[in-house]
């Protein structure tokens, strides 16, 4: 049975070996060797959102399955060593989408409903906070889930080039009102 919680300081260094299995596991067939490797300048652990309190983990029996949250803040997607991505100015609900943000499923833990859970969870927590929409960075390998689960392409991008290789990425939006 899956279960979540917030994320804590003391989850950061299982939340560090989770990203970068899914990082390197589960982008395979969607990108190349050289994307991969370049994906990990842009993906990662953003450590606001757990200090923030809007990053969740979930599990299995006590094993990490995923993990995922959203913000209230500007940054659209990067971790903490992407530091030219990030924007820590708080969104204004009213006008703003909230962000989700950093989400990943352990490769042994994919296609059991782990990001589906992850996503419900964020988008009850920005309505509950006031925001009527939400907006994503999708990788091609989650762009598939997060079509299912109601969000639709704004625009297809890239990240900016790391040692000459650019990550595709899809800018993603989904309304809230009436989940």
């Amino acid at each position: 049975m899956l279960t979540s919680r917030l994320a804590t300081e003391d989850d950061l260094p299982a939340l560090r070996e989770l990203m970068a299995l899914a990082i390197d596991g589960l982008q395979r067939g969607f990108l190349s060797p050289a994307e991969i490797v370049a994906s990990r300048a842009v993906m990662g652990l953003d450590t606001q959102l757990v200090a923030d309190r809007t990053y969740f983990i979930v599990e299995e029996d006590g094993v990490l399955a995923g993990c995922g949250g959203w913000s209230r803040r500007a940054t659209l997607y990067g971790g903490d060593h992407s530091a030219s991505l990030r924007d820590a100015a708080v969104l204004n609900p009213a006008q703003d989408a909230a962000r989700v943000r950093a989400m990943y499923t352990h490769p042994n833990f994919v296609r059991r409903g782990v990001g589906r859970l992850i996503l419900g969870l964020c988008e009850t927590a920005a309505l509950a906070e006031g925001f009527e929409r939400a907006e994503l960075m999708a990788t091609l390998a989650g762009e598939p889930l997060y079509r299912s689960c109601g969000f639709t392409e704004i625009e297809r991008t890239g990240s900016a080039p790391i040692d000459g290789v650019v990550v595709p990425l899809v800018r993603m939006g989904k309304s809230l009102r009436g989940i």
